[in-house]
């Protein structure tokens, strides 16, 4: 990475960016979503999604948003990374820190996301369950993961 990153929490005033970060990310990552998902969902964050999760985020050394996480509980419900930032250690980062300092041993990712699931099962997760629908009844398929044993990211 060129600039070191920190991690600190967000709040509201990141909702813009975090809403547009994540768009960047669903596009590049999720083309399954049909559009009109993608708008609904987007349309949520800042009302619904965002405020019912503990937010953090990785920003470079200009304050700029790279990635963020977010936790309720032992859950990671989100983790999004900038697609130019794919691959180069913020998610691992964001994850790490989830688990180690926020107690998190538990995600649901999108079936149709092979490279989320990549990612988490190389972190240790594995799966412990599969639902037919998202968490909003949508026809996308979750895979339900948890952290093994005493495995670390």
């Amino acid at each position: 990475m060129a600039s070191p990153l920190r991690l600190e929490p967000l709040a509201a005033g990141h909702y813009p960016a975090i809403v547009e970060l994540w768009e960047a990310a669903v596009r590049a990552t999720h083309g399954f979503l049909a559009e009109t998902d993608i708008a609904g969902i987007r349309a949520a964050l800042p009302a619904a999604y965002l405020p019912a999760v503990a937010l953090f985020g990785a920003l470079d050394g200009q304050g700029r948003l790279l990635g963020f996480a977010g936790t309720a509980g032992d859950v990671l419900e989100m983790l999004f990374v900038a697609p130019d930032w794919h691959r180069r250690g913020v998610g691992s980062q964001l994850l790490r820190h989830a688990v180690e300092q926020l107690g998190i041993r538990r995600v649901d990712v999108n079936e149709q996301n092979p490279a989320a699931t990549a990612f988490y099962l190389a972190h240790g997760f594995r799966q412990r369950g599969r639902s037919a629908t998202d968490g909003a009844g949508r026809p996308y398929p979750l895979l339900h993961l948890e952290l093994s044993g005493d495995a670390q990211p």
